[in-house]
């Protein structure tokens, strides 16, 4: 996982040592609160860079730190709470929700040049066509994880979820929106502009799938499949990857015709009370060298360009999973908001599925 740490760290330790009396004995300036999903930032473990350190260092404002597990669970604490937090990091399609209700402040790019620093695909995401509100953090697509000692054959297809040799070995996401987007795929529906309809298609393809599956999974994937206690199954790039460093058994195969391309972004939500240091902190997270050292930990692909170019072993530039071609990347989808009756009821569906025997 750790690959390129000493080549970021060591361009950094003149601006670290120059910094780092910055809040030494001193009473920090100011503060920012960043709300982020678990594990999701550089924090220092195994010779990485501490980028929350490094931020506190360089400005001498503080950062509380807190982290959440779904976008829901973003989407409730910004709406039932009287928390404020400055800087979020939403997926997709709850950005597009966040934007509709009125949650999300204009962003002063003026306060973020470093915003210049995106690869041209991600500068104006498709939930903020007009560019006001975001930018990018991470981004990624979905594919399948394989033991090739139990597949002959690297899979082209979604389908080889539904493959009957592989029965009793195969893993499921245990989340309605990326199981049935599967599901979609495979009955050609775009996943991104779903009704109702759609979703009972999507269902019974995963009713068809149920008996074939050893269990539902999220992050029991690791596990299952860095043990070799499992066969194949579906999951994130930069989380595939990481599995493969762990068993060298594993490979990964993506679908020909392409698949989700998801990607999460650093917002600053109405309740902010430090706009402009959450300005600051968005910023300083994409200067090329932090967004080295941020995708050397995460494995999930950097939107930042000149992080691409300066920073990154030519190996994993080259690496298809991390980052896949334009034209690949064009075959792919981004998840929507979708109506919150479509949601609710493909949440529904999927528990059902999962709850029949």
């Amino acid at each position: 996982m750790k690959k390129f740490g000493c080549v970021v760290l060591s361009l950094l330790i003149g601006t670290a040592a120059c910094s780092a009396m910055a809040g030494c004995g001193k009473s920090y300036d100011g503060e920012v609160n960043v709300y982020n999903w678990g594990d999701y930032i550089a924090n220092g473990e195994d010779g990485t860079l501490d980028v929350i350190d490094e931020f506190e260092k360089e400005y001498n404002i503080k950062v509380n730190y807190t982290t959440y597990e779904t976008n829901e669970e973003l989407y409730n604490m910004l709406k039932n709470s009287n928390v404020s937090y400055d800087v979020i990091i939403p997926s997709d399609y709850m950005i597009s929700k966040l934007i509709s209700e009125n949650m999300l402040q204009e962003l002063d790019y003026s306060n973020i040049p470093n915003k210049d620093n995106l690869m041209e695909r991600f500068k104006n995401l498709s939930c903020d066509p007009e560019g006001k509100y975001t930018v990018c953090y991470t981004w990624g697509v979905t594919s399948m994880v394989y033991d090739k000692t139990k597949v002959a054959t690297k899979p082209t297809s979604w389908e080889a979820l539904w493959d009957k040799s592989l029965s009793g070995d195969i893993l499921m996401f245990n989340n309605s929106r990326d199981a049935m987007a599967i599901a979609m795929q495979l009955c050609g529906i775009n996943p991104a502009e779903c009704t109702k309809e759609d979703v009972d298609k999507a269902a019974a393809k995963l009713s068809e799938q149920k008996p074939l599956l050893k269990k539902y999974v999220m992050d029991q994937v690791f596990t299952e499949m860095e043990n070799s206690q499992s066969t194949i199954a579906p999951y994130y790039a930069g989380d595939i990857v990481m599995m493969m460093e762990n068993n060298e058994d594993l490979d990964y195969a993506m679908p020909e015709n392409g698949s989700n391309l998801f990607y999460d972004a650093m917002c600053i939500p109405t309740c902010s009370k430090n706009k402009k240091n959450a300005e600051k902190f968005i910023n300083f997270m994409q200067s090329p060298e932090i967004a080295a050292a941020n995708f050397e930990y995460l494995y999930y692909a950097t939107p930042n360009q000149k992080a691409y170019d300066e920073y990154l072993d030519e190996d994993i530039k080259n690496n298809e999973l991390i980052f896949p071609s334009d034209e690949y990347l064009d075959k792919c989808y981004v998840f929507t908001n979708v109506p919150d009756d479509v949601y609710s009821y493909m949440q529904e569906q999927f528990v059902k599925i999962q709850a029949d025997k």
